[in-house]
């Protein structure tokens, strides 16, 4: 498979202890010694990471006020000001290569990073992706670095014991323990719908973000993420992005991408409940019932319909949306995978070619201009790229809106709006917007789509 060459490719030479040559310690001489062997090895590639970015600030007079903030959330004057952060990330290459969270260093206009040993270095941010909430850096002119082996997260069991290292609170490097606690955690930490994370009991605190989760043979097993906490500090469950999908963004990153890209699946589904099982033929609950399809989805390609079952990728169990879209992020595009479908009782296995969403139509982005009803308006045709850039519904048809402009922001306009009909025309094209908004008449009407909801808004001119 794809992924796994990747993983040929991009992990250094060393052989890891599989999960049945692991054990616990058998001697006083070895619990004495603990982690050491360990952390001396695999705490000079974990780094502090300190970013400044500047943000636009609003000053208004109904900031934090309860019932008019969001009323007035545009009103007031803008100021700069820079922001700074601090979070921690892992030398993966002695070439410099560095990765480390998104909410860490996306959107830096300065990186410093700082090696355990003092040194510092700065650095540049190759790619980065705000869903996966990970950032692959470079260090200028670094040589000889320290470097940590990537372990496949798909070998890793529950119980296994865990190291995570990083910089809490700003108060030097910690090393913290734990176990291995769950797989396959989806959206738990952050709320994104396309999250997938080891969860450990190893304490993780802010400023751990982008620091290591390494096991007893100092191998990372992941990127220290996020906290599920209502205190803000450790509460034993902690959430990493699992190394598999960190061997992709390096890959990507090599390439010289400097965006992150997933392959498009084109599918809707809700995970298979107990109260389903029975009914389509499976023996325990496990796997995602397909809702809804598009047409140019490659899943459609091979014959999946709605009401088919997907219930394992690349032999790897699937009991939600998440966890195929992970499936999928770790084959890379331009791959294949593997996917095991059960229809009517029956089980089968389908290869899937992996890419991006297509540009069928094209998307044609344009700007309305000056003398039509609603000037500075941005529109896109809706195509599958479109459709997987803004979260739209698969059924999406028409033009989307990039931004409203001046005119379209005060009549009601947002960023991601569908228009799907002009004084009851049909638009189907950016064209078709330029030429509707460019005709005379009384009134103007709008037929809208923001997500499931369609509205109708009608001025007079």
């Amino acid at each position: 498979m794809i992924h796994r060459l990747l993983f040929a490719l991009i992990l250094t030479f060393g052989t890891s202890v599989v999960a049945s040559e692991m054990r616990v310690p058998q001697s006083q001489a070895e619990i004495s010694m603990g982690f050491v062997p360990v952390v001396k090895d695999a705490a000079p590639a974990v780094v502090n990471i300190y970013a400044k970015r500047i943000v636009n600030v609003r000053s208004s007079p109904f900031r934090n006020d309860p019932f008019f903030e969001d009323m007035f959330r545009n009103f007031g004057s803008t100021r700069q000001r820079v922001q700074n952060s601090l979070g921690s990330g892992v030398i993966l290459s002695q070439d410099g290569i560095v990765v480390s969270n998104y909410h860490v260093v996306g959107m830096a206009t300065d990186i410093r990073v700082v090696l355990n040993d003092r040194r510092e270095y700065s650095a540049r941010v190759l790619l980065s992706d705000q869903e996966s909430d990970l950032a692959i850096l470079k260090l200028d002119d670094a040589s000889d670095m320290p470097a940590l082996t990537l372990r496949d997260s798909d070998t890793l069991e529950v119980g296994e014991l865990a190291l995570a290292i990083g910089n809490p609170f700003g108060v030097g490097q910690t090393v913290t323990s734990g176990i291995v606690s769950g797989l396959a955690r989806s959206g738990t930490a952050t709320g994104n719908a396309r999250g997938y994370f080891i969860q450990t009991d190893a304490p993780i605190n802010p400023g751990n973000s982008g620091g290591a989760l390494v096991d007893i043979n100092g191998d990372l097993i992941g990127i220290n993420t996020r906290i599920l906490s209502r205190s803000g500090g450790s509460n034993g469950i902690g959430f990493a992005i699992p190394s598999a999908l960190v061997a992709q963004f390096v890959a990507q990153a090599r390439a010289g991408k400097t965006v992150f890209e997933r392959p498009w699946a084109g599918l809707s589904g809700q995970p298979v409940g107990a109260d389903m099982t029975e009914a389509l033929g499976l023996t325990s609950p496990g796997g995602l019932l397909v809702s809804d399809i598009h047409p140019q989805s490659p899943f459609a390609e091979v014959g999946i319909a709605p009401g088919d079952v997907i219930t394992h990728v690349d032999g790897q169990p699937v009991n939600a949306a998440p966890d195929m879209i992970y499936r999928m992020s770790v084959a890379g595009i331009g791959g294949e995978t593997r996917i095991t479908r059960l229809r009517n009782g029956e089980e089968d296995q389908l290869t899937l070619k992996l890419g991006v969403a297509p540009e069928d139509p094209p998307r044609d982005t344009r700007e309305t201009s000056e003398d039509t009803l609603i000037p500075g308006l941005t529109v896109s045709t809706v195509n599958p790229g479109v459709i997987a850039e803004r979260n739209l519904p698969l059924t999406a048809q028409g033009v989307v809106v990039e931004s409203p402009g001046r005119v379209g922001q005060r009549a009601g306009l947002r960023p991601g709006d569908i228009l799907r009909e002009i004084n009851g025309e049909a638009v189907r094209s950016t064209r078709d917007v330029e030429t509707l908004l460019s005709q005379g008449g009384r009134w103007l009407t709008l037929d809208v789509q923001r997500g499931a909801k369609r509205s109708t808004l009608r001025f007079r001119l």
